[in-house]
């Protein structure tokens, strides 16, 4: 690589530094402001983990670092206006909505790691690549998961609890697909959640 290209890897090594610490900025303030009992415990925890740098999941939406604080914003900002333009009315404070977008995925927090496997460069020469792989340091699901993990520290509301732990939708085994259903006309919050999630998934790739 010249130096040209050592340049502008390292500028935009800077320029991805610049955006995550604006995320996270934003990500803490908006948590802060819940006022929740025991948040600044669980955005301790947080900062101690690799929640700010993790990937969103391996090789699917937000495979990169920073991509599930990314996806966690991303879905923040569509389930506000979910909430808003609601066909229906919707009666959850805005708190909630901060509390269920941030962090229905904070069960993927120690969740991947790097490793390296063996591939051709564009010379055809093999060489070593890193690429993300799942390690389940805690190994109980996905939305209970988190549901779980936010209760060691805060208190949750129903919508809270049902919207995060049924946010992945009909992606669950088919066998609940009878309880989903229910649950999402009980907390439509959950519905929306679950809607959420997919558009910044699949619209936006985060």
């Amino acid at each position: 690589m010249n130096h040209w290209g050592r340049a502008l890897l390292v500028d935009q090594k800077g320029q991805v530094e610049k955006r995550r610490k604006k995320m996270k900025q934003e990500f803490v303030k908006l948590l802060k402001e819940t006022n929740r009992e025991g948040i600044d415990k669980l955005l301790d925890f947080l900062e101690k983990s690799d929640f700010y740098t993790a990937p969103a999941s391996t090789r699917f939406h937000g495979s990169k670092e920073c991509g599930l604080l990314e996806h966690s914003m991303k879905v923040y900002e569509l389930l506000k206006q979910k909430v808003e333009h609601s066909p229906l009315p919707i009666d959850i404070s805005d708190e909630s909505i901060r509390i269920i977008a941030l962090l229905h995925d904070i069960c993927k927090t120690n969740f991947y790691k790097v490793d390296y496997r063996n591939a051709k460069n564009a010379l055809g020469v093999w060489e070593k690549v890193p690429y993300y792989a799942v390690e389940d340091t805690i190994p109980y699901g996905h939305g209970e998961k988190s549901v779980m993990m936010i209760s060691e520290y805060i208190k949750l509301t129903n919508d809270e609890k049902y919207a995060i732990r049924w946010h992945m939708g009909y992606t669950e085994p088919k066998e609940l697909y009878t309880t989903i259903g229910l649950a999402y006309q009980k907390y439509p919050i959950a519905l929306l959640t679950h809607e959420a999630d997919l558009e910044a998934t699949y619209f936006f790739d985060i």
